[in-house]
């Protein structure tokens, strides 16, 4: 992905009380279970950073975190790169709460390029990261939370 790509964008409602939205988002026990499982910490904190590494064909990414931007039960926004790429991007999680539902609204946006020749970083790889992340695997997390 390139700077000059327009930022994704990936919303989806849940019929959750916002508070456990956002507990799935920001306690690593609950993280573990449906974002990364490998995940040691994280706070919810302007400051917060946090590494851990994911594999993915024969290429290693150390995700490195860095907590930008916290409201609570409202957004987080975290600056995300990769110690073993050049690259840098933004991602911002926002939670609506419209009292009968909640919008949760992810935008990555990009600000420093990522290699082209890394199929991890195309923007349809994003897209259905993303897509596979929200739509599935936190929806279908905090469906069992709500039984």
């Amino acid at each position: 992905m390139k700077t000059s790509d327009t930022p994704i964008v990936v919303e989806q409602v849940f019929h959750n009380p916002v508070k456990d939205i956002w507990k799935a988002w920001t306690k690593v026990d609950q993280m573990k279970q449906w974002f990364f499982d490998n995940i040691d910490a994280f706070k919810p904190e302007v400051g917060f950073e946090t590494q851990f590494v994911v594999g993915s064909d024969h290429r290693k990414f150390t995700h490195l975190w860095k907590i930008t931007e916290a409201t609570p039960y409202q957004s987080i926004t975290y600056n995300w790169k990769y110690a073993e790429y050049p690259g840098d991007s933004s991602v911002t999680f926002e939670l609506v709460d419209k009292k009968e539902f909640v919008n949760l609204r992810v935008s990555m946006g990009i600000t420093e390029d990522f290699p082209q020749n890394v199929p991890e970083f195309t923007r349809e790889s994003c897209i259905q990261g993303w897509d596979y992340f929200i739509r599935n695997s936190l929806k279908g997390f905090l469906s069992t939370q709500s039984k």
